[in-house]
C-alpha cells in the first residue's frame, strides 16, 4: 500500500496569511504558493532501488517555482561553494544519523530512501516544506524569515513528516494532524540535539532557532518548553500555541489548528524528557519512536489514544515502571488522562 503523503510546511498559514494583510509581498506569494502545493495531488513515485547507504542530492531551483532543482551537489561530493546547498546536505545527514544510528531506521521510509532536497526555492519564499517525497527550501525574504536551510530542526521536522508518513500515517487534520506536527517537532529538536551532543537539560527546546530575521521580537517558531512564548512581534502576532489541553483552539485554519495545538504533546515530551534526565533521543525518544513505528496508532489517533499508546510503548521497553510512571505524569500535566 502507497503511504499517505501530506503536504506539510514549517511555517504555518495563519502567520503568512497575518504577515499578507499587512501587505507583506513575499507572504502573499508564499501563501499562494502553498495553496497551489497543497490542493494539488501528491503524486506517489517509484522510488528508485535501494543503495544500502545514505544517499543524498541537493537540487538547485534558481529561484524558479520548480522542484527538483539541478543537482548540484551529491552524496561523497565536496562542500561547494553555496551555503544553502551545503547547510541542506549536513541537515539531510544529521537527519539521517539520529535516526540509523539511535533508533536502527534505514532512512526516512525504513529501506533506504535517498534523501533529495531543492535550496533556493522561489523568489523570497518565505517556507521550507516536505512534499512526499523531498525538501523543499526558500531563501526567505530577509526580512520576516531568513534562509530555511539555517535550522537543522527545521529539516529534521520536515524528514520526519516523511518517517510518519511511512509509519503511523497520522491524518493531517485536527488532533490527529497536531500529533503529527508535534512529532516532527519532537524529532527535529532531536536532531538538533544529537548533533550537538546536548543533553535534555542543556538543549533549548526551540524549533527555527535563528529563522527569524534581524529586529523581529522572538526567538524561534516554536517552543516545546515554554509553549507560546517563541515570538511576540508586531507583525508576526504571538505565538498561539497552548501548552494545556484546557486552553486547547478549535479553529477550522490551518487544518484544525495542527500547527497551534501541537504545543500540547510537544509539551508532554518536553516535561518527560526532562523528568528522565540524560539524553533525550535515549529513553523518551525512544519510547515515541516505538509509539510511532509500532502498530499502537491509528492514522486517526487522538491525543489520549497516543498518550496511552506512549505508556504502552514505555511499559513494553522498560522493565522499570517508573519510567512509564514519567510518561503517565507528563500527560497528565498537559492535562491529558491515560487511563
Amino acid at each position: 500500500m502507497t503511504p499517505v503523503a501530506h503536504y506539510c510546511t514549517i511555517i504555518p498559514p495563519y502567520v503568512l496569511d497575518r504577515l499578507a494583510e499587512q501587505g507583506h509581498e513575499p507572504a502573499q506569494r508564499s501563501l499562494a504558493l502553498d495553496l497551489a502545493h497543497r490542493t494539488a495531488r501528491l503524486q506517489a513515485v517509484a522510488p528508485p532501488a535501494p543503495a544500502h547507504h545514505l544517499t543524498r542530492t541537493i537540487g538547485d531551483a534558481g529561484h524558479a517555482e520548480q522542484a527538483p532543482g539541478r543537482a548540484v551537489r551529491r552524496e561523497g561530493q565536496a562542500a561547494v561553494a553555496d551555503g544553502s546547498v551545503n547547510r541542506a546536505y549536513d541537515g539531510l545527514g544529521s537527519t539521517f544519523t539520529l535516526y540509523e544510528t539511535v533508533y536502527s531506521r534505514n532512512s526516512i521510509d525504513g529501506d533506504w530512501l535517498p534523501l533529495d532536497a531543492t535550496v533556493h526555492y522561489g523568489q523570497d519564499y518565505d517556507n521550507a516544506f516536505w512534499d512526499g517525497s523531498e525538501m523543499v527550501f526558500g531563501d526567505g525574504d530577509n526580512v520576516i524569515f531568513t534562509d530555511f536551510t539555517a535550522a537543522v530542526d527545521v529539516i529534521g521536522h520536515e524528514l520526519t513528516h516523511g518517517v510518519t508518513q511511512y509509519t503511523a500515517g497520522l491524518d493531517y487534520q485536527d488532533q490527529p494532524g497536531a500529533l503529527n506536527e508535534s512529532v516532527s517537532d519532537v524529532f527535529g529538536s532531536l536532531v538538533k540535539q544529537y548533533a550537538l551532543g546536548q543533553s535534555a537539560a542543556q538543549a533549548d527546546w526551540l524549533i527555527g532557532s535563528g529563522l527569524l530575521a534581524p529586529g523581529i521580537q522572538g526567538v524561534a517558531l516554536r517552543s516545546l518548553k515554554a509553549p507560546g512564548t517563541a515570538y511576540d512581534d508586531p507583525q508576526l502576532g504571538k505565538d498561539p500555541q497552548p501548552a494545556h489541553l484546557n486552553d486547547y483552539v478549535d479553529t477550522p485554519e490551518d487544518q484544525g489548528g495542527v500547527h497551534i495545538n501541537s504545543g500540547i504533546p510537544n509539551h508532554a515530551f518536553y516535561l518527560l524528557a526532562t523528568a528522565l534526565g540524560g539524553h533525550a533521543w535515549e529513553r523518551a525518544g525512544q519510547i515515541w519512536y516505538d509509539t510511532l513505528t509500532g502498530g499502537r496508532l491509528t492514522h486517526d489517533a487522538d491525543f489520549a489514544a497516543f498518550a496511552k499508546a506512549t505508556v504502552a510503548a514505555a511499559a513494553a521497553r522498560y522493565q522499570d515502571r517508573s519510567v512509564a510512571d514519567a510518561v503517565t505524569a507528563a500527560w497528565s500535566q498537559v492535562g491529558i488522562s491515560t487511563t
